[in-house]
């Protein structure tokens, strides 16, 4: 006798109700949704699919880093590291430059070469080096100019994605192109302005000390003092600065920026680590009175005079600053800055036009697809085959449920995943109905016969849909984009019409069954 436990029965009940629900708000139009949202509780469903690129419209930047200025920044820095370690060895040197990616200098007294080897691999042992005549040439190994490339384009695909993920822009995609290159896809994004300029920052934050006895007039024609640098102000009408080199406070050490109001003007509040709080401390405690420029991206956006300590690890940044320019300074410093600059290659701007073909030839495909099936299988099977095109029907609502729920994004292969499971999602009951038929053939009773179809032809079910099941898996692993979206929807239909295959057409069938009595059934 087949029967469905009470627990099984409540269980079906509830995932087909819950699916319903969580489907409905994509069939609803906008300003129900939104009705939805405003009022009923939270826990209520109210989330439609998100839509992708192609579907909704939105923007497509193709942008490259330029890894070379990491490296570039690596052999300055070894100048820098080359001369404290030899001034630490007490090791006579001149000539000490850069040329060419290559570091050089020459001992004054040869007898010193073994201790400057030992001086320069003790700075860093990934360097090549050779010497000629007391003639040292330092350069980076290609493994270690890879490495650093590498690390480069990880580090900016991360920044990248929390900067878009500040602005609120909801599932974007960020795909990593070639050796340098980073493809940017941005659904329904409407102001693609903001976001190049936001991705176009390096936004490298530094605190330095002004020079306010160097010429700004000598500065400007070229003569800046050694260990000194002549920087523009941040706006047109921003003060330029001779300032130090030397970097008092970096903002790598920032955990947090918020913009504020101060005096009834925008401003960007931070906070420092531990770290970075007590650097910050000890440089205004040792400067007091004096002017401390707050550099961004080689700019000066304010340089303010040192009151007294500020030993909080906090403080303000003001400048002729809007309301928006404030919020996204915050966000660039709270997002951390680039390694190296970004390059906007390619821009598409994708129109929400093509979207809407996408979706009606999409919706379109779908019903006919969907109004074929349900004609073939009531012609074939009759009232069985009514009972599967209900189950049909919850098997779409479940699909549309868990994309709602996972909050996924739906794109023009998605929807190619959800027509084909529309045509593939009855194979369960076929074999179901079809093993039916046989057993019946063989002389066995109505519920023996349905019993036995149900029982028999499951394991045919999951062999078959298993095959299927992997291959989306497959996709999805190593896929990308399109065919990500793809594999999503296919893996998504595949569980739902087993579920249904087996679960919902089975509950119709005992229902109709212990409902009717049937002597012969109409199969």
């Amino acid at each position: 006798m087949i029967y469905f436990e009470r627990w099984k029965v409540i269980l079906i009940l509830v995932i087909c109700t819950l699916g319903v629900l969580y489907s409905a708000p994509n069939v609803m139009g906008k300003d129900t949704v939104a009705w939805l949202r405003e009022h009923t509780p939270s826990f209520f469903p109210n989330q439609m699919v998100n839509l992708g690129l192609d579907l909704r419209g939105g923007s497509h930047l193709l942008l490259e880093v330029a890894t070379d200025t990491v490296i570039e920044e690596r052999t300055q820095a070894m100048v820098d590291q080359t001369r404290a370690e030899l001034r630490l060895a007490k090791i006579g040197y001149t000539d000490l430059g850069l040329n060419g990616g290559v570091v050089h200098f020459k001992l004054t007294d040869p007898s010193q070469e073994d201790k400057a080897k030992d001086a320069i691999r003790e700075m860093d042992r990934d360097l090549n080096i050779s010497v000629s005549n007391s003639e040292f040439s330092l350069r980076m190994t290609d493994t270690k100019i890879m490495e650093r490339k590498r690390a480069a384009m990880d580090q900016s695909i991360e920044i990248v994605r929390r900067r878009i993920d500040e602005t609120g822009t909801r599932e974007p995609s960020i795909q990593r192109q070639g050796d340098n290159r980073i493809l940017v896809q941005l659904p329904g994004v409407d102001d693609p302005q903001r976001i190049k300029n936001l991705l176009g920052q390096t936004a490298k934050l530094t605190f330095r000390l002004v020079d306010e006895t160097a010429s700004l007039s000598e500065a400007q024609s070229g003569r800046v003092p050694p260990g000194e640098e002549f920087l523009p102000g941040a706006s047109q009408e921003g003060h330029p600065y001779v300032v130090q080199k030397r970097v008092m406070v970096s903002g790598d050490t920032l955990v947090d920026s918020q913009p504020s109001f101060q005096d009834s003007q925008p401003v960007v509040s931070f906070k420092f680590d531990s770290a970075g709080g007590r650097r910050f401390g000890e440089a205004t405690r040792e400067n007091v009175g004096h002017l401390f420029a707050i550099v961004l991206d080689n700019k000066v956006i304010s340089a303010p005079v040192i009151r007294e300590p500020i030993l909080g690890g906090s403080g303000v940044i003001s400048g002729h600053f809007t309301t928006q320019s404030a919020q996204d300074l915050a966000l660039l410093l709270r997002a951390g800055a680039l390694p190296a600059p970004i390059k906007i290659l390619e821009e598409r701007t994708v129109g929400p036009g093509l979207g809407a073909d996408s979706i009606k030839a999409g919706a379109t495909a779908s019903l006919i697809g969907l109004g074929l099936v349900i004609v073939f299988f009531v012609l074939s099977y009759g009232l069985f085959g009514i009972f599967a095109n209900i189950a049909l029907l919850f098997n779409i609502a479940l699909i549309f449920a868990v994309l709602s729920i996972l909050q996924a994004t739906l794109t023009l292969p998605g929807i190619a995943g959800i027509v084909l499971t529309i045509g593939t999602a009855l194979d369960a009951n076929v074999l179901v109905f079809e093993r039916i038929r046989e057993e019946l053939r063989l002389g066995r009773s109505s519920i023996s016969a349905i019993d036995a179809g149900y029982g028999r032809a499951l394991s045919a079910i999951i062999d078959a849909n298993m095959t299927t099941l992997i291959a989306a898996v497959l996709l999805y692993i190593f896929g990308s984009g399109p065919v990500k979206g793809f594999a999503v929807t296919l893996t998504i239909g595949i569980i739902a019409s087993i579920f249904s295959a087996i679960m919902v057409t089975r509950l119709i069938v005992i229902w109709w069954m212990r409902a009717t009595k049937p002597k012969v059934l109409p199969i």
